[in-house]
């Protein structure tokens, strides 16, 4: 079944391709300037740091809906061995298995394909059994700080979570804005408060994931006239699900990472963040995101600070 004519007019209305060049890799992150972090750092007042990753466990938010992503799997390879020799100092080690979007995390641009092409027209191929991403992956992303804008739609609707299966409007995002104060400009990081991850801290993991409130496909062209750097939000499938257009299976994920060029992060705690926000009355912060830098990488995980 081929993509339908109403997100190809989408696609074409959001499009990045070769605004920075043709050999561009990094998408939207080039709109973080030295001037965007300068005037970042600014809106440091308290110094209050608040972090937004989930632990990374075993009994994590992943349930086997998606193959392959497993939660992490933790073993120790040594255990106070004394590996220089009797009487020296003893070491521990471990070592990890997981999947590399298994809690919080970035999705890189080659994450998702659509129609055989990749962020800036590469191939999809690109993308190898060996070699993983050999366009664009993670690991060409090297420092994530910017300002950070929490959109809290949950608060500006008048709820602690917004219902299974709700659509995020640009109008929801407006109305956010609204209650934030300020208004989202080029380079920044927005966050977008669902309250999902409400279920999920209450131990609800299917519940968590299915049906889950998330962005709308009208959504894209909201964050492409802002010139957003980064998208986040407290879901497992970032975009609203199951879909708002029937056999329509994540197309926001291709309007941001294939057309725009823009990363987009799941499962973001923002929880402790929105009461700090309400309680300050201010949602600009200092954020600090930068993924782990894996090769090749389709995702990495995060371990993102806000600092108010």
């Amino acid at each position: 079944m081929s993509l339908p004519d109403a997100f190809h007019d989408i696609a074409e209305r959001v499009n990045n391709w070769g605004r920075w060049g043709a050999d561009d890799e990094i998408g939207t992150l080039n709109l973080i300037t030295d001037e965007v972090v300068r005037q970042a750092a600014a809106t440091v007042r308290s110094g209050l740091r608040i972090p937004l990753a989930l632990p990374l466990q075993q009994d994590g938010v992943q349930t086997g809906v998606i193959p392959g992503r497993v939660n992490p799997l933790h073993a120790m390879v040594q255990i106070n061995q004394e590996v220089f020799g009797p009487g020296t100092v003893a070491c521990s080690d471990d070592v990890v298995t997981m999947g590399l979007q298994a809690a919080t995390h970035w999705d890189a641009l080659p994450h998702v394909s659509h129609s055989g092409r990749l962020y800036n027209g590469r191939p999809a191929g690109t993308v190898t059994p060996h070699g993983g991403a050999g366009f664009s992956g993670i690991g060409t992303v090297r420092h994530v700080v910017s300002r950070g804008v929490l959109l809290d739609v949950a608060r500006a609707r008048g709820t602690d979570r917004l219902d299974g299966g709700y659509a995020v409007t640009p109008e929801d995002l407006d109305a956010a804005e609204e209650l934030a104060g300020t208004r989202v400009g080029a380079g920044d990081i927005v966050l977008v408060r669902t309250g999902q991850m409400r279920t999920c801290l209450a131990g609800d993991r299917h519940g968590y994931a299915y049906p889950s409130p998330g962005l709308s496909i009208r959504t894209p062209e909201w964050f492409h006239a802002r010139d957003v750097a980064a998208v986040a939000n407290d879901t497992l499938t970032f975009e609203v699900f199951p879909p708002e257009v029937a056999d329509l299976w994540l197309p926001v994920h291709a309007l941001h990472l294939v057309e725009m060029g823009m990363p987009q992060g799941q499962n973001w705690n923002l929880e402790t963040l929105s009461t700090a926000c309400g309680e300050a009355g201010r949602y600009a912060f200092l954020l600090t995101a930068t993924p782990e830098p894996f090769t090749g990488a389709t995702g990495s995980p995060v371990a993102p600070v806000a600092v108010l």
